[in-house]
């Protein structure tokens, strides 16, 4: 899922189901030089989802205990 968030960084919010940010981030990767600032904010955002389910997995373990 990383390489198509640095490769397609607008099919990457599409798969996850953020469908507004994926056409902004669509019109951001139609220039040459937004595609890099698009490649980025995608990676940093699914890095963030993981990070995010990470912690609710945790907080339900701990929550158990």
């Amino acid at each position: 899922m990383l390489l198509i968030a640095v490769l397609v960084p607008w099919l990457s919010f599409f798969l996850r189901g953020k469908i507004l940010s994926g056409i902004l981030c669509l019109i951001l990767q139609i220039t040459i030089i937004g595609w890099l600032p698009a490649a980025l904010w995608a990676v940093a955002s699914r890095v963030d989802g993981k990070n995010r389910t990470r912690m609710r997995r945790m907080e339900r373990r701990m929550a158990r205990c």
